[in-house]
Formats: structure tokens, C-alpha cells, sequence
């Protein structure tokens, strides 16, 4: 009986895992076909969209998420692969480019105007996209909304979706690697980084010293460490490229080419 339903948790694992590994695969073809017609996709790109795809899997699917349910600092762990991680790998991945140059020109044109639109100009906005994703994890770790997801499936989906749409968001606010038509300044941008980041570290620090309803001290205080080291491990690959391009785009410009030659 209990092989049964070994075998039955192994099958449903397989099958929710299903949706991932096409979105890897599909990933793979457009790369391979574009291929034909642009210039060669870089195979860095095919690693980061792997990668990013599996650690955002990993939060709901598996021993990770398994164990989320009862374990505060498993839950943290898949905090932190399904909203820091995963966006920030795939937002590197640029797949917004890969789609463009995948499809044809009339659905690139509709695409392209979708990324004009008021909405996205709003939501793109790096003030917006850190309330949406500082402020929703305030919401999540300091009302009863985290005890409520974990009786009901639906609230359980839409939180993970909701945290990895927020970190997606947030992540391609602040670098800009796709096309990025409502683009703000550097200054800005930086500013509103530092809040970001503040306002996590600030809340890590709060989950230390008040648990969330139901969660006890021990648990609380690990999940309080890892979600202040490990966001401040992730934080510094996105400050690191984000101060890349800043240099890239404030250093002097060469007005010649010429280069003495010393033979």
C-alpha cells in the first residue's frame, strides 16, 4: 500500500515537473532555430534559462517544497530560489529577445507594442515593482496571510506565482538586459535599489526577532538568517551587474580608432 503510494507522489512529481521541462525545451528550440537567421545565441544563455527554470521549480516541486509545509526554513530556501534566484538567472537569460527574434514580424510588432503600453510603463516602474515585491513579502510575513496559504490551494498557487512575477519584475526594473521601451535613469534606479534592498534586510530581521503566526522561535530565527545572507548573496550578483552597466554606459566613448603600431 504504501509502495503504492510512493510510486502515485513519484507519478504526480513527473507530471507538475512536466510544464518546466518544456519550458527549457522550448527555450532550446527557439535558440537553435533562430540560430538560422540571427547571430549564434550565446550558450550562456541556454545555461542561466536551465538553471533559472529548475531553482524556480525546485520552491514548488520536490523535497524543498515538500518540506516548506512544515519547515519555515526550507520555505525560506524556496523563497529565495523562486523569487531571487530564478528571476534574476532567466531575467539574464533574456527571453523577451529570444521571443522577438523567434516569432514574425507582425506578432514581434504586437509584442513590442504590449512592452510600450501605459500598464507596463507603470508596472515596470522600480518604485511599483519593489512594492510589489518588498511590500507583498511584508504582507505575506506579517499578517496571517502566510498560516492562510497553507490551508488552502489556491491562495498556496497564487502566493508562489505572485512572488515570482514580483521578483521577475523588480529584477528586469533595475537591469536591463531584454528591450526595455520605459527606460529610467541610473540615479533613479539605484536610489530605489537601495530601499529595495534595505526593506528586505529590514524584514528578514523582523522574521528573526517576531515569527510569523505559527512558526516557531528556532525556525523563525534560521529563516530570518537565510533570507538576510542568502538575499545578500543573490543582491550582489544583480548590484554587480547593475553597476556594470552603469560603467558601460557613463565611461568615454574613444573618438578614434587608430592604434600606433610598434614593429
Amino acid at each position: 500500500m504504501m509502495e503504492g503510494s510512493m510510486h502515485q507522489e513519484t507519478g504526480t512529481q513527473l507530471v507538475l515537473m512536466l510544464p518546466f521541462l518544456l519550458m527549457i525545451g522550448a527555450y532550446i528550440w527557439a535558440g537553435m532555430i533562430t540560430n538560422r537567421h540571427y547571430k549564434t545565441w550565446p550558450v550562456t544563455r541556454y545555461v542561466f534559462w536551465a538553471v533559472g527554470i529548475l531553482c524556480a521549480a525546485s520552491a514548488v516541486i520536490g523535497p524543498i517544497a515538500n518540506r516548506a509545509h512544515g519547515d519555515f526554513t526550507m520555505h525560506m530556501t524556496g523563497h529565495l530560489l523562486l523569487g531571487m534566484l530564478a528571476p534574476l538567472l532567466i531575467a539574464i537569460a533574456a527571453p523577451i529577445t529570444l521571443i522577438l527574434r523567434t516569432l514574425n514580424v507582425k506578432w514581434s510588432r504586437r509584442i513590442s507594442r504590449l512592452l510600450k503600453s501605459r500598464f507596463f510603463q507603470v508596472v515596470s516602474d522600480p518604485v511599483v515593482a519593489t512594492l510589489l515585491n518588498v511590500g507583498g513579502l511584508w504582507l505575506l510575513y506579517t499578517t496571517d496571510l502566510y498560516m492562510a496559504m497553507q490551508h488552502s490551494i489556491a491562495l498556496h498557487v497564487f502566493v508562489h506565482l505572485h512572488v515570482f512575477l514580483a521578483g521577475y519584475i523588480f529584477t528586469v526594473s533595475m537591469i536591463y538586459i531584454d528591450p526595455t521601451p520605459h527606460q529610467r535613469s541610473y540615479i533613479y534606479r539605484g536610489i530605489v535599489l537601495v530601499f529595495a534592498l534595505g526593506g528586505h534586510g529590514i524584514l528578514s530581521k523582523y522574521i528573526y526577532a517576531y515569527p510569523p503566526a505559527g512558526i516557531p522561535q528556532e525556525q523563525a530565527e534560521a529563516g530570518g538568517m537565510l533570507m538576510y545572507y542568502g538575499g545578500d548573496a543573490i543582491d550582489i550578483v544583480l548590484i554587480t551587474i547593475f553597476c556594470y552597466q552603469w560603467y558601460k554606459a557613463s565611461r568615454p566613448r574613444t573618438t578614434s580608432t587608430y592604434q600606433p603600431q610598434y614593429n
